[in-house]
C-alpha cells in the first residue's frame, strides 16, 4: 500500500464526509442548490447517509480492500449521478462540483486496483 493511495483515499474520505455532513446540517451553500435543481427533500438524508457510508468505507478499505473498492465505486456512481442531475437541471456551469468531489474517489479506486 503506497503513501499515495493513502493520502489520495483519506482525502477522497474526508471531501465524501465534508459533503454528508453539508446535507445533514442544511448548510446553505448545499441546500439551496438541491432545491434549484428539484431534488426532493425526502432524498437528502439518504443521500448524506451514502455519501458517508462511502467515506466511512474507503476508511475501512485501508484494512479491508475489497470494501474500499466498493465505497469508491458506489461515490464514483453516486457523483456521476450528481453530475447528470445538475446538467438536467441545466445548471451547466455547476457541473464541476460533483465531479470535483469524484475526483479523489476515482484516483482512489485506481490506485487502490493497481497497487
Amino acid at each position: 500500500m503506497s503513501t499515495t493511495y493513502v493520502v489520495i483515499t483519506v482525502l477522497a474520505a474526508v471531501m465524501s464526509g465534508f459533503s454528508a455532513g453539508s446535507i445533514f446540517f442544511n448548510a446553505p451553500w448545499v441546500v439551496q442548490p438541491m432545491i434549484d435543481y428539484r431534488v426532493p427533500r425526502g432524498w437528502w438524508t439518504w443521500l448524506g447517509i451514502a455519501k458517508a457510508a462511502g467515506a466511512i468505507g474507503l476508511l475501512v478499505g485501508l484494512a479491508i480492500p475489497l470494501i474500499g473498492v466498493l465505497a469508491a465505486i458506489g461515490l464514483i456512481l453516486y457523483f456521476t449521478g450528481a453530475a447528470i442531475t445538475v446538467a438536467r437541471a441545466r445548471w451547466y456551469s455547476h457541473i464541476a462540483f460533483p465531479l470535483v468531489y469524484m475526483a479523489p474517489a476515482a484516483a482512489s479506486l485506481i490506485l487502490g486496483l493497481t497497487s
